[in-house]
C-alpha cells in the first residue's frame, strides 16, 4: 500500500530495508524477515513500537530512475511505521556502494592502506546518493524529530540535513572501526567527512578507541575544542590488549555546538538464541552435525565473510600448522569454516575467494584420509537456526579477523554456550576483544600466537571453559542490542 507525505517524529537512515522483498510472479509483494532474525535491524524495527510516526529510509534498486519517485510503503510489522525507499539505478548503486565505498573508503576504515584505490571512485556520485537521504529525511521529519543515520556509507547526509533542517536531533552510529588519523587522513574527502559528522548531536561508535580516534581526526583536521578525557565504562577493559583505552573523549566543540561522543558495542539477542538451540528443527540440527561432522571429534568453528580484512587465509595456515605439527590430533579434529561469499563483480573478493578456496583444498588434500576430512568449508548464508545449531555444537569457536568493527559472531557463541563449557579464541584487533574478557586472545599477525591461541584453547581444562565462558556470558547479557539502542538513544536526551 502506497500512501502520501507523512510527519514523522523518529527517522531511520540505513541503507539496508527492514524486511527482505519478495515479489511473485503475478507481482504480489511480501515481506520477509532477514535471514538473520538476530542483530540490529529487529532492533531498529522494534524501536517503531514506541516511536509515534515513524520512518525508515533505504534504497531500492531500478531499471530508470529518470521519472521515478521516492517509494513511501505503510508497514504494520512489528508497528506501524513508513518504509520510504529511494530509487537508484544499477549504476548508482555500483558506483556510490561497491566502488567509492568498498573500493576506497573499506580498506581505511580497516587500516589497510595499500588496498585504497581512488581511481575508480566517483566522489560526485557518493555525495549526489547521501543528500538524496538527507532530503528524503527532511521531507519526512516533523519540527525537532530525532533522525539516526548508520554507517559509513551515508556519511555526509547530516551534514545536508543540518544545514536544510536546523531544528532536527541527529544521531550517527559507525559501525565499523574509526582508523587512526594517519591513516584516516590518506582519504581525499577526509575534512568533508568530518564536518558532516560535526553536524550530528551525537556520534557512536563500538569501543572507546574508535571514539578517540574520530576526536583526534577532528581536532587535527579541524582544532576542534575537545571535552577534558573520562574513564571508559566498566563494561569496557581499560588495559592489556590492541584496542583497550583506559579514557575517552566525551564531546567536541565545533562552530558554538557541541557534539557528543558515545561508545557503545552493538550487542545480541542472547533470548533468541537461547530459545532457537531448545527449537525441535535446531535440535534435529544439532543431531546432523553430531552425526556428519563430529563424529566425536573436537569441532572448531568459524564464521565470517569472504573480506581480506576477515583473517580467513591465516587462519587455514595456522590449522594447516597445527596438523604438521601435531600428528596426534589427525583424525580427531575437524574445522567448519563457514566463509560468506561476497556480491558478484567485486574483484579484491573474487581473488580472496579463490585464495581461501585453494588454501583449504590444498590443505584437505594433504591431510584427509579415508574417513577424516579437516576442513568443511562452504561460502553459501546459512540460516541463522543453522548457525545456532554450530555454535551449540562447536567446542572451540575460533574468530581472528586481521580486523572488525565489532564482530557479533563471537558474542553469538557465547550466548549459545551459556551454563556449558566452550573457548572463544578472538583476535584482538576485533571490537568484541575488550568487552569478553575470558576469550583467549591472540594476535592473527603473528603466527606464534595464532599457533599458542589455538593449542590452549584444545588444552584448556573443562573447569576452566566452564569459568570463561559463564564470565562472557554475564558480559553478553548485561549489554544487549537493545541496551546497545537505548543507550545511543538515550544520548540525545541527555545533551550537555
Amino acid at each position: 500500500m502506497t500512501i502520501s507525505g507523512g510527519n514523522s517524529n523518529f527517522i531511520i537512515l540505513y541503507h539496508r530495508t527492514p524486511f527482505d522483498e519478495s515479489v511473485d510472479e503475478q507481482g504480489n509483494r511480501t515481506w520477509r524477515d532477514q535471514k538473520s532474525p538476530n542483530g540490529i535491524i529487529p532492533t531498529l524495527r522494534n524501536l517503531f513500537r514506541s516511536q509515534e510516526n515513524g520512518t525508515w529510509i533505504a534504497w531500492r534498486q531500478v531499471d530508470d530512475a529518470s521519472g521515478e519517485e521516492d517509494e513511501r510503503i505503510a508497514m504494520s510489522n512489528p508497528s506501524t511505521f513508513i518504509l520510504r525507499r529511494i530509487p537508484l539505478e544499477q549504476s548508482q548503486v555500483s558506483s556510490f556502494y561497491h566502488v567509492t565505498s568498498k573500493e576506497s573508503v573499506w580498506p581505511i576504515l580497516h587500516t589497510f592502506p595499500t588496498y585504497f584505490d581512488v581511481n575508480n571512485a566517483n566522489w560526485a556520485i557518493f555525495e549526489e546518493v547521501n543528500r538524496r537521504f538527507a532530503d528524503a529525511a527532511c521531507s519526512e521529519a516533523a519540527k525537532g524529530a530525532t533522525v539516526w543515520i548508520h554507517d559509513y556509507n551515508l556519511w555526509l547526509v547530516s551534514g545536508f540535513i543540518r544545514e536544510k533542517r536546523p531544528d532536527l536531533k541527529i544521531a550517527f552510529f559507525h559501525h565499523t572501526p574509526f582508523p587512526g588519523n594517519d591513516v584516516f587522513a590518506i582519504l581525499p574527502w577526509r575534512k568533508q567527512i568530518i564536518e558532516s559528522l560535526l553536524a550530528c548531536d551525537v556520534v557512536g561508535f563500538h569501543i572507546p578507541r574508535y571514539t578517540e580516534n574520530f576526536a583526534r581526526a577532528a581536532s587535527c583536521l579541524l582544532g576542534v575544542k575537545k571535552g577534558p578525557k573520562t574513564d571508559v565504562a566498566p563494561k569496557f577493559l581499560k588495559f592489556g590488549s590492541a584496542l583497550t583505552e583506559p579514557s575517552e573523549t566525551p564531546w567536541l566543540e565545533y562552530k558554538s555546538r557541541k557534539v557528543k561522543l558515545v561508545s557503545s558495542p552493538v550487542g545480541t539477542s542472547p533470548d533468541v538464541i537461547h530459545s532457537l538451540s531448545t527449537r525441535d528443527d535446531v535440535s534435529e540440527l544439532k543431531r546432523q552435525i553430531d552425526a556428519d561432522t563430529k563424529k566425536g571429534r573436537k569441532l572448531i568453528l568459524s564464521a565470517s565473510r569472504v573480506d581480506y580484512t576477515k583473517g580467513n587465509e591465516e587462519l587455514l595456515l595456522a590449522f594447516e600448522r597445527l596438523l604438521e605439527k601435531r600428528l596426534d590430533l589427525h583424525g580427531k579434529v575437524v574445522l567448519m569454516l563457514a566463509c560468506v561469499a561476497a556480491a558478484s563483480g567485486m574483484k579484491i573478493y573474487e581473488e580472496t575467494q579463490r585464495l581461501i578456496e585453494e588454501t583449504a583444498g590444498r590443505i584437505n588434500g594433504r591431510f584427509s584420509s579415508i574417513d577424516w576430512v579437516p576442513i568443511r568449508f562452504s561460502t553459501n548464508r546459512i540460516p541463522y537456526e543453522e548457525m545456532v545449531a554450530w555454535f551449540s555444537m562447536s567446542d572451540i569457536c575460533w574468530i581472528t579477523p586481521l580486523r572488525d568493527g565489532l564482530n557479533l559472531v563471537a558474542k553469538e557463541y557465547v550466548a549459545a554456550r551459556k551454563g556449558r563449557d566452550g573457548v572463544l579464541v578472538l583476535s584482538e584487533f576485533t571490537g568484541a576483544s575488550v568487552v569478553l574478557d575470558g576469550a583467549i586472545l591472540t594476535n592473527p599477525y603473528s603466527h606464534k600466537q595464532m599457533d599458542q591461541a589455538i593449542e590452549s584453547a584444545l588444552a584448556l581444562p573443562q573447569d576452566e571453559q566452564i569459568e570463561r565462558i559463564s564470565k562472557m556470558a554475564s558480559a553478553v547479557e548485561e549489554f544487549t542490542v537493545e541496551d546497545w539502542a537505548n543507550e545511543q538513544l538515550q544520548s540525545l536526551e541527555t545533551m550537555i
